[in-house]
């Protein structure tokens, strides 16, 4: 026979010993939780207003989305981010919507700060490297390989016989070896320790994982290509909106852009009765 749970009534009949009013209490609590849980707000445009805010977390923007008006969005949104059944509808929302998707908060929090945190330089970047002089002989012209200087010969014959002027042919005094990813000689005549700017783009399939989610995709254009990648700042806005850095602030002011001013009950009593005065004068 299966056993049923006991239920508030059958409490009643039980001893008044400790463990039973523990029990009682317990089952109590675990009722008006569950009760909390479920229960959608009353109030429409909370209910709204909670479905909206865990969209994106900003107050203000849900506020309007939820149909309060725009001059009073950012007073409602604190209003009812203070709200205790607001807040507790809107984590409940959170965690049913967890549920659904498989994702914690804590997976989309370490997504947005990978990103925050990765170094585009692993992607693409701007490094100097080392001039043809920089590590030649006496810092002389230095060729890759005897083939390439070899080549450098013919045309220099060729171009020297359609001018029909002597051949000017190279020097290979610098010898051969060239590296062209070797940085720049700090002693080079020639380029002054300075070498050339390169820009370089790294083999995407090989990036670490953080880079691969700082990574969009790339772009061909017609001068070459252009590498996207997602915005840093904005995810690291995302990271401290969650954290609950962020509090959404507007600054009221009285009449005129000048200080709100405060009544005393004496001040607002006069004013009533100024007010009543006149509308008797009126009539």
């Amino acid at each position: 026979m299966k056993e049923e749970s006991p239920t508030l009534i059958s409490y009643f009949s039980l001893p008044l010993s400790l463990s039973s009013l523990r029990c009682f209490f317990s089952t109590v609590d675990f009722l008006l939780l569950e009760v909390v849980r479920v229960a959608k707000l009353k109030n429409d445009r909370q209910e709204r207003f909670c479905q909206e805010y865990i969209i994106d977390l900003k107050g203000t923007q849900a506020a309007i989305r939820a149909g309060y008006s725009p001059k009073t969005a950012n007073e409602q949104a604190s209003r009812l981010l203070a709200n205790v059944n607001v807040q507790a509808r809107y984590q409940e929302l959170i965690e049913k919507r967890s549920e659904r998707t498989e994702i914690k908060a804590d997976d989309v929090l370490r997504y947005w700060h990978d990103i925050a945190t990765a170094d585009p330089n692993e992607i693409i970047h701007l490094r100097r490297v080392c001039c043809r002089h920089c590590y030649g002989i006496d810092h002389q012209y230095q060729w890759i390989s005897e083939e390439e200087y070899q080549k450098a010969v013919e045309m220099a014959k060729s171009a020297a016989k359609e001018e029909e002027k002597p051949a000017k042919i190279p020097s290979d005094a610098g010898g051969y070896g060239f590296n062209p990813l070797f940085g720049p000689h700090a002693q080079c005549p020639y380029c002054w320790g300075e070498g050339h700017m390169e820009v370089h783009a790294e083999d995407t399939r090989f990036l670490s994982p953080k880079a691969k989610r700082l990574y969009a995709g790339v772009k061909q254009t017609r001068d070459g290509f252009e590498v996207k990648m997602r915005d840093q700042d904005k995810a690291m806005e995302n990271v401290a909106r969650h954290l609950g850095m962020f509090v959404e602030r507007k600054e009221v002011t009285g009449a005129g852009g000048g200080p709100i001013q405060i009544e005393s009950p004496e001040q607002r009593q006069k004013r009533i009765e100024a007010l009543l005065k006149k509308r008797d004068e009126a009539t």
